[in-house]
């Protein structure tokens, strides 16, 4: 609450991923009000025909396309920016490096430039959501935020150009803007296609009999992984500082994906041994003889970090930045989260808008066909304080 007795008020790029619904949790419990950036896919316009959460509003539109940027930030007094869009798969960049591009580099840029025009840069703060993938596989561990960048994949590059960017408005024009250098940071709403949530939601299908085995690639890659709540709440603390600067989020202890294969077995009672070198090599439940881990040589990257790990002694000296979540609960939350989601049927079900709805106001029959009535009749407004159209962007109160 500002000292005017108004709320403060969030915009959220990126606010149906992972870190947009943590952030957005945390920012609701802060008593601000959210105000997301959403992509109007027909799927995305579908699950929005439920009431939202109070203290948030939705926007119809995407960082690639500056005019609804301009349009949606034009008509709304924001107070804070959480910059968290992107294609975050690294192993997609590979395969879409001017899509990644786009989104990741000239998105920020884009963002920034609104920021710019508007001349609103000494009001607003500015965070920007950037990767330990910035640091090549020969830096000597542990990275810290003098660390030299040696990018090794499309979506690093990217975010370099994200990074440099964010410093460059921060000085030639002043900006409140700050760089996120997080670490892996994971969770039971991480996306099924990486890795971490790959392995948790395959361990579960196994111990509920649903499958027998499944197929990773390299598992020697060592990560710093921590939780996504804790990281985002390391970024709302960014914004709360008299003074902008960068920060690594990280939890200071590396694991190799084999001892996140391993962890995510003990949950369900398995000790996985390994037989075999290179790509021959498979991870085996003793008990059963059961092959229960392969290795596919189409799931390495061209290049990949071999071993990422971080210090955040800069965000606890200056943030009071305490991560809450170890290895271990982590890994332990994720899987039995998934072993829920498989024993009710959503293990791979849309359910990634749960965490939005606003449980305590359910749409029935009839006030539901009243509501798309109303709807179909407006060409701004859409379901629940959503606005639709690229053209047309306005507030709704």
């Amino acid at each position: 609450m500002l000292a005017n007795g108004r709320r403060k008020v969030a915009f959220i790029t990126g606010i149906f991923g992972q870190d947009g619904s943590y952030l957005t949790e945390i920012l609701l419990e802060k008593g601000y009000e959210v105000h997301g950036l959403v992509r109007p896919t027909a799927q995305r316009r579908e699950a929005l025909n439920h009431p939202l959460r109070p203290g948030v509003k939705l926007y119809f539109g995407d960082i690639l396309d500056f005019e609804s940027l301009l349009n949606i930030l034009g008509s709304i007094e924001v107070d804070e920016i959480y910059h968290l869009a992107a294609q975050s798969h690294v192993g997609v960049s590979f395969k879409t490096p001017y899509l990644t591009s786009d989104t990741n580099a000239l998105g920020t840029l884009r963002l920034l430039e609104t920021i710019k025009i508007l001349r609103v840069r000494v009001k607003i703060r500015f965070y920007s959501a950037c990767t330990s993938e910035l640091y090549g596989s020969d830096i000597p561990a542990p990275q810290t935020e003098e660390t030299p960048f040696y990018p090794v994949s499309p979506y690093a590059i990217a975010k370099m150009f994200q990074f440099w960017t964010t410093v460059n408005y921060r000085e030639a024009y002043g900006f409140h803007a700050s760089n996120g250098i997080l670490f892996n940071h994971e969770s039971p709403r991480r996306g099924t296609t990486f890795v971490t949530r790959k392995i948790t939601t395959q361990v579960a299908m196994i111990a509920c009999g649903l499958s027998e085995s499944f197929e990773l690639g390299n598992i020697n890659a060592v990560r710093d992984w921590g939780h996504a709540k804790d990281y985002m709440y390391g970024a709302y603390l960014m914004l709360q500082q008299p003074e902008a600067g960068d920060y690594i989020l990280a939890s200071g202890r590396a694991y190799t994906v084999r001892q996140f294969v391993e962890t995510a077995f003990r949950v369900i009672g398995i000790k996985i041994e390994w037989c075999g070198t290179g790509l021959d090599e498979v991870g085996i439940d003793p008990v059963s003889s059961k092959v229960r881990v392969k290795i596919n040589p189409e799931f390495y990257r061209p290049l990949d970090n071999e071993n990422l790990l971080g210090s955040a002694e800069k965000a606890k000296s200056v943030l009071k930045w305490e991560p809450k979540y170890d290895f271990e609960s982590l890994v332990r939350e994720m899987v039995f989260s998934d072993l829920k989601a498989v024993r009710t049927g959503k293990i791979y079900s849309n359910t990634w808008l749960d965490w939005l709805v606003d449980d305590h106001h359910s749409v029935s029959g009839s006030s539901k066909a009243s509501q798309t009535q109303s709807i179909e009749s407006s060409d701004d407004q859409g379901p629940n304080g959503v606005v639709k159209g690229s053209n047309s962007f306005k507030r709704v109160e």
